[in-house]
């Protein structure tokens, strides 16, 4: 048996290891300053940004953010502008890969805003996106 495409072997006996994707995130300038201001006034000045995607959503996926005080085991932690860190679950490296995070502060609204190449498609609500693999269950806008 052979991997689709690859030509490589598999042996029932022989364990082998799915090569992984390295998260690269840009974080703006703009959301720098304001995620180290928010991590300062929640009280986790040495805190990271934790961003990921679950199912869901008006298009398939939505994406996620939390502050995170700890980096779990399979996370992957990026250096972004100013100092602040961005922490990435395994299974959302895949699906955000190549985003930039934004803070956009306008008439219509205010927050975190990310850019996403690997979306082929997204809501009008701006948190809600599908890949070209699909996946996720959509539901509607709120």
């Amino acid at each position: 048996m052979t991997l689709a495409g690859m030509g490589a072997p598999i042996s029932n006996t022989a364990a082998f290891q799915i090569p992984s994707v390295t998260a690269s995130v840009t974080v703006t300038e703009r959301a720098a300053v304001k995620a180290q201001s928010l991590l300062a006034s929640k009280g986790a000045p040495d805190g990271m940004l934790r961003v990921f995607v679950v199912g869901g959503g008006c298009s398939g996926y939505q994406y996620g953010m939390a502050i995170a005080t700890e980096v779990e085991a399979e996370d992957q932690v990026i250096e972004a502008t100013g100092g602040v860190k961005v922490v990435v679950d395994r299974d959302s490296v895949p699906m955000i890969s190549g985003a930039e995070i934004d803070y956009v502060e306008d008439l219509m609204k205010s927050g975190f805003t990310i850019y996403n190449p690997n979306a082929t498609s997204s809501c009008a609500c701006g948190s809600s996106f599908q890949t070209a693999g699909g996946g996720g269950t959509p539901r509607a806008c709120n």
